[in-house]
């Protein structure tokens, strides 16, 4: 039933926004601060929409 929902429903701008700022933030970060936090560049967009729905809060 969640997934309907999810389907449905209408996409919140500010989260959108919030998703793509994060995600430059990531992208501009060099490989050694990127080796110092332990994140690789294919979790860059899991970690951006969890950091936006947390701005959300």
């Amino acid at each position: 039933m969640g997934f309907f929902t999810e389907f449905f429903v209408r996409p919140r701008p500010a989260e959108a926004e919030r998703y793509r700022a994060t995600l430059a933030l990531l992208e501009s970060m060099s490989p050694a601060d990127r080796a110092d936090i332990g994140i690789k560049p294919a979790d860059f967009p899991r970690i951006a929409r969890e950091a936006a729905r947390r701005q959300l809060s």
